[in-house]
């Protein structure tokens, strides 16, 4: 018998584009010069898709389809499609000869996990694919629609102007449709933070704030990591931490960088944008003007080895090569510790590395050195990072009498009150909407104000997951590896909280596999043991987030899940306690 294909639902942004009156044009025209058209754009969209996260499922003629969030999810996914979207309209439109249509959905999807779209197997199927298709029929010519929820999604960070609806076939109702204009910001850039209330951190702030007042007294380098899953609060610590500066009479030079999930020449991506915020140097600045500006940033530090420290820093803010230096790493992390030494002898600085869990070992392995033989200057390295850092590099910042590691904490319920009222601008709730939003939020900041937004807009109705908070959840699912994720899904069937020989039941392990798994997980916050259990002789634990344990059972087709129902069902039987 052929293996049956593991399947599994999922939330998908679906991209679908065509050329703009290509066909009527072909038929006039020679099949090979018809060949030169179609293959450069064919392979200039796959590019730009590819480059963006997405996997193109099929070319049918000049229209693509490509799917974000399959085979693996990605937390930004509408996000993503919708700049390769932007990028793709760019390039037609800078080309000229060229003229496209594309539109984008998201929506949930039954994804065929190992298909292979080279070969002609689909990958995704549902609605979301069909609304795709017949909004892009709908799109106005180099222009981008996007259903509701993609727009909900990313509205934050892509310019939109609302269009009218479309009506399309199949659809008892119009489709709300929005235009995608432009990105308001370059991929990697935080839109600035927003004015809800800082609740229950003060002792992290103040930690933070130690750390910088002991770089200054003793000139020593610092580094302090803050350590915790999306959402629970770590850069509105560093936006709090680069307030402190603000309000210090001395000046603190402030340089900031993060690593990005995904693109080119994106190694030491964080370090190329401290060098450049250092030098002045902007994304439109010729190569001429930056190189100038490199130089005086450089000469002006009036430190020693300033050539071989203006020669390292060429390559890293993209002159002479892609981005990505070569040659002797010792040399190069010799001369930008010295750079970053030679601007906090200046005055106090500031380095905050953000998303360290994505970044490449080389550039862990710089932060590493830069705390480790930096010396004689007031130095704070803040870096922020999700546990997976940890998995990692088990031993980051250890034995280092300057490093200090903290792991936020979800907030207590009457933080996490005390949040929503400031959000919702409501001294006082009614219990049970208060109650109902501090369960979906579980202590989460970035939880509380999706659900507390989604609250204002839809006067309190039946809240489903935002978009945003179920792309983040589903991204850290689909990487962890492919039996640890399992274990999860098969105890998300149990509920909120499952019991070792329950899991075992389900998912058919021996007991200790489940046990090195489930260790495995609560490592990275996923779960946590009880300390007592509600069974006898049975090891209790529950999802760290009940949120997490919504999105692991909903990626379980039906009949998959019927059957480890029942399985469920027996174990609770085997137990000898018919009235549970």
């Amino acid at each position: 018998m052929p293996h049956e294909p593991r399947r599994e639902r999922k939330v998908v942004t679906v991209l679908f584009a065509d050329l703009v009156g290509f066909t009527s044009r072909a038929e006039s025209l020679d099949p090979e010069d018809v060949d030169a058209i179609l293959r450069p754009y064919h392979e200039q969209l796959r590019s730009e898709l590819e480059r963006h996260g997405g996997t193109v499922e099929k070319f049918i003629g000049d229209a693509v389809m490509a799917v974000f969030g399959a085979p693996a999810a990605h937390e930004d996914d509408p996000e993503r499609a919708v700049r390769a979207a932007l990028a793709i309209r760019d390039a037609m439109s800078e080309d000229g000869r060229l003229k496209v249509r594309i539109a984008v959905t998201t929506g949930e999807a039954l994804v065929t996990l190992g298909a292979r779209p080279s070969e002609g197997e689909g990958m995704a199927a549902g609605d979301v694919v069909n609304t795709a298709a017949r909004l892009q029929n709908a799109a106005p010519v180099n222009g981008i629609l996007v259903d509701e929820t993609t727009y909900r999604a990313t509205r934050d960070v892509i310019g939109y102007t609302e269009a009218e609806p479309v009506t399309a076939k199949g659809k008892a109702e119009p489709v709300p449709v929005w235009e995608a204009k432009e990105a308001r910001s370059r991929f990697g850039v935080d839109v600035v933070q927003a004015g809800a209330p800082l609740v229950g951190r003060r002792r992290e702030l103040d930690l933070l704030r130690d750390a910088l007042a002991r770089a200054r007294e003793e000139r020593s380098p610092q580094l302090v990591t803050l350590v915790g899953v999306p959402g629970i609060g770590k850069s509105r610590l560093v936006y709090e931490l680069s307030q402190v500066v603000d309000a210090e009479p001395e000046l603190i030079h402030w340089r900031q960088g993060r690593s990005l999930p995904y693109g080119e020449g994106v190694t030491y991506w964080a370090l190329a944008e401290m060098a450049k915020a250092h030098a002045g140097i902007l994304e439109t600045d010729p190569p001429e003007e930056a190189e100038r500006k490199l130089a005086e940033a450089v000469g002006g530090l009036e430190a020693e080895g300033a050539a071989r420290m203006l020669e390292s820093l060429r390559p890293l803010v993209g002159l002479g090569g892609d981005g990505e230096p070569g040659g002797d790493r010792a040399g190069r992390f010799a001369a930008w510790r010295q750079f970053f030494e030679a601007i906090a002898e200046q005055r106090p600085t500031v380095l905050v590395f953000e998303d360290l869990h994505w970044a490449d070992d080389d550039l862990l392995d710089f932060v590493d050195h830069l705390v480790d033989w930096g010396s004689g200057v007031p130095l704070l390295v803040a870096c922020t990072a999700r546990p997976e850092l940890l998995e990692r590099r088990p031993g980051w910042g250890g034995g280092k009498p300057n490093a200090l590691t903290l792991s936020i904490s979800p907030l207590s319920d009457d933080d996490t009150a005390r949040l929503l009222s400031g959000l919702l601008e409501r001294s006082v709730m009614p219990a049970e909407t208060q109650a109902s939003l501090l369960a979906r939020a579980g202590g989460n900041p970035l939880y509380a104000e999706q659900f507390a937004r989604l609250h204002a807009e839809t006067d309190g109705e039946d809240l489903p997951l935002p978009e945003n908070v179920q792309g983040i959840i589903a991204a850290r699912l689909d990487g962890l590896p492919p039996e640890e994720k399992q274990l999860l899904q098969d105890a998300a069937v149990l509920g909120k909280v499952f019991w070792l020989g329950a899991v075992c039941a389900v998912g058919s392990l021996e007991r200790h596999e489940a046990e090195q798994r489930l260790h495995a997980l609560e490592r990275k916050e996923f779960v946590r043991r009880e300390r007592r259990s509600s069974v006898g002789g049975e090891d209790e634990h529950a999802f760290r987030h009940v949120l997490v344990r919504d999105v692991a059972y909903n990626q379980v087709p039906r009949a998959a899940r019927a059957e480890r129902h029942e399985r469920a069902a027996a174990w609770i039987d085997a137990l000898g306690r018919s009235e549970d």
